[in-house]
């Protein structure tokens, strides 16, 4: 339904009602400031606000890792190299074929 034609009804049906003597005096305009001064929360502001949030941790956890990688021992054993093991496996036929019999 248009929003302006749903105003339009409700001011007219608010209208046709006869005025109760117990509301206090100047109640509506209250209402209606408090609704007017209400602030609409900004999506954007609270996303940043989550992720700068976010950020602090996450540079932490970067610093922690690239320590660990960076003080680790690297293995001395060749043994279980793969890209010898994957070059050996692709030249095995190329090797094979130049072998005259």
């Amino acid at each position: 339904m248009n929003p302006l034609e749903l105003q339009r009804k409700l001011i007219a049906a608010a209208r046709t009602e006869v005025p109760d003597d117990r509301v206090p005096y100047a109640f509506e305009k209250r209402i209606t400031a408090l609704l007017a001064s209400r602030v609409v929360p900004d999506n954007l502001a609270m996303w940043m606000h989550g992720l700068w949030r976010a950020a602090v941790p996450c540079v932490a956890i970067t610093v922690l890792l690239g320590a660990w990688a960076f003080f680790t021992p690297a293995a001395t054993t060749n043994a279980n190299d793969l890209s010898q093991d994957f070059e050996n496996t692709l030249l095995a036929s190329a090797d094979q074929g130049d072998q005259t019999p």
